[in-house]
C-alpha cells in the first residue's frame, strides 16, 4: 500500500522548536507514522487506472445506447 513520504527527524525537530519535549515529539511522530500506514491513499497511478476504467464503461454505454436507438429506428 502506498504511503506519504514522511521525514520523521524533520517532524520531531519542528515539534521540538515549537516547545514540545523530545519524548512527546517522538510519540507524536510515531503515532503519525502509524496512522499514515493505515490510511488508504490513492496514487496518481490508481487514479489513472480508474479514469481508464470509467472511460471504457462510458464508451460501452454509449455504443449500447446507439445500438438500441438504431434498432428502434429500424423497427419503427
Amino acid at each position: 500500500m502506498p504511503s506519504i513520504p514522511f521525514d520523521t527527524h524533520k517532524f520531531i525537530r519542528r515539534l521540538r522548536e515549537a516547545g514540545i519535549s523530545e519524548k512527546h515529539a517522538e510519540a507524536i511522530a510515531e503515532a503519525f507514522r502509524e496512522a499514515n500506514l493505515e490510511a488508504e491513499i490513492a496514487t496518481k497511478t490508481d487514479l489513472r487506472e480508474l479514469e481508464y476504467r470509467l472511460i471504457i464503461k462510458l464508451g460501452t454505454m454509449i455504443v449500447v445506447a446507439i445500438g438500441v436507438v438504431a434498432t428502434l429506428v429500424k423497427l419503427l
